[in-house]
């Protein structure tokens, strides 16, 4: 069946990747010296291909202690994160790839999906472009383009998963928080020579991960991020894109 040529396919890729790929100094390595804030959110890259080797719990339990304090309207402090690894990332991995396989709508707990419009469509596509040219793939290689995405629940082979959840009325504010959050153990993550992917996709099929954490049906899984050590020669990590110039971002009074 397709579903099983998919499969195979994503398996192969996984299995060829992970022979040719050998973890960096820099990748596997606490840091020295830490980076400032401005090196660390100018170096960060969404990061789509991982090394095997897990952050060790002291590190995880350092990261997620510290981004208890990144700021929140009012300070209610909404987020809710739910970290996988190991087994449990592994079985949430697969049962979300057969979810998206099954060929049913998205489902998320959120309504947040949106069809941009003008630039911000075009900036959309040129990220799209940018990475799949990374990876040697036509606009036309459809096959390819849908293992790609399906990526994206496989957690680009890193070690760890965080789903971020929250109270579902908190709606628009709480996910202006979550987002904060989100950079903000993202950048922690980074100094610490730790990459990331914020990832949409994880939030689309809420069901295995909202099953596995037990969610009362007053929370809703809003979006997540893998996390682990880059693998830096992966073609997807090539992937360069660019930045709108100040005076399109801001304008001073």
């Amino acid at each position: 069946s397709m579903t099983v040529k998919v499969m195979r396919s994503i398996e192969d890729s996984e299995r060829n990747s992970k022979m040719l790929r050998q973890p960096s100094a820099a990748g596997t390595q606490q840091r020295t010296t830490r980076l400032s804030v401005s090196d660390a959110l100018q170096s960060r890259i969404s990061v789509r291909a991982f090394c095997d080797k897990p952050v060790p719990q002291e590190v995880l339990e350092e990261i997620f202690s510290l981004a208890r304090f990144a700021p929140s309207n009012c300070n209610v402090q909404p987020w809710q994160g739910y970290v996988v690894s190991g087994a449990k990332k592994d079985q949430l991995r697969d049962e979300l790839v057969e979810a998206v396989l099954r060929g049913h709508p998205a489902n998320p707990d959120f309504d947040w999906e949106v069809k941009y419009q003008g630039v911000h469509r075009e900036r959309q596509f040129a990220s799209a472009d940018a990475l799949y040219s990374a990876m040697s793939m036509e606009r036309t290689d459809k096959a390819r383009r849908h293992v790609a995405m399906l990526r994206n629940w496989h957690f680009f082979d890193a070690p760890h998963a965080v789903f971020f959840a929250m109270k579902k009325y908190l709606m628009l504010p709480g996910a202006a928080d979550i987002g904060i959050y989100a950079q903000t153990l993202s950048l922690l993550m980074t100094e610490r020579g730790i990459a990331s992917c914020m990832q949409g996709a994880l939030g689309l099929f809420p069901e295995p991960a909202r099953k596995m954490f037990s969610l009362p049906d007053d929370i809703g899984i809003l979006f997540g991020m893998s996390f682990g050590y880059a693998d830096y020669d992966a073609p997807a990590n090539k992937a360069i894109t660019d930045r709108a110039d100040l005076g399109t971002t801001v304008r001073f009074f």
